[in-house]
């Protein structure tokens, strides 16, 4: 498999997660972007031993799109910071179902994850373990009864765009597990730029990473 790499330098390495691929290693024993981008590192630089490489965020594997990794530990360090004190910039792109009346909105709920069936949903904010989420979008393009929606996250909940577009009842196209598709299709969401301080230079970097125009993504001009 083909690795697409976008940047990198002695600190990180940015590259684009294709759909379906678990970003770390799980129980599937499938081939993950960690592994991947170490053999990578390995193969290029020919460098002996084990290649250290951070995982400093995930994508859920059906998700595709951009990813950043630490080849240092001090980028590691200084990037899983950046993401705690919310200055980690992550914005995404879904197709989702039906129109909008608002084209633009914020999205707050609080979310609470099934650990038995890996599912979250939409709960009060007193029940015990009910986490805020909030997220910013903005409508691209509609056709055929879809929406491309642009998705800043201002919180990184699990399957947060998921839980929190279906619950208003705009649920992303090919979501099995919080619309209605069942027809096995895939799902429609896209982390589309990442933008970040370095982590040992003072300098802003700013990285996009659009969907192949294949599939549903093929019917919008903005791809």
């Amino acid at each position: 498999m083909t690795l697409n790499v976008i940047y990198e330098d002695n600190h990180i390495i940015v590259v684009e997660k294709p759909c379906n691929i678990p970003s770390q290693a799980d129980t599937t024993k499938d081939l993950d972007m960690l592994t991947l981008v170490k053999q990578y590192i390995k193969e290029k630089y020919q460098k002996p031993g084990e290649v250290y490489l951070g995982l400093v965020h995930r994508l859920d594997r059906p998700v595709g799109g951009i990813m950043v990794f630490a080849r240092t530990s001090k980028a590691a360090s200084r990037l899983s910071e950046a993401i705690r004190s919310n200055q980690f910039s992550k914005t995404y792109l879904a197709v989702v179902e039906g129109s909008f009346e608002e084209k633009k909105g914020t999205l707050e709920n609080y979310l609470w994850k099934d650990e038995a069936l890996n599912k979250s949903m939409v709960v009060s904010k007193e029940k015990h373990g009910a986490k805020l989420a909030k997220l910013s979008y903005e409508v691209l393009e509609e056709k055929d009864n879809l929406s491309l929606v642009q998705i800043h996250l201002e919180t990184g909940r699990h399957h947060q765009i998921r839980v929190q577009f279906s619950h208003i009842g705009h649920a992303l196209y090919g979501d099995q597990k919080y619309g209605k598709d069942k027809q096995n299709r895939q799902i429609a969401l896209w982390a589309f730029r990442l933008e970040f301080k370095h982590p040992t230079k003072d300098e802003i970097m700013k990285f996009e990473c659009k969907p192949q125009k294949i599939g549903i993504w093929e019917k919008f001009s903005y791809i």
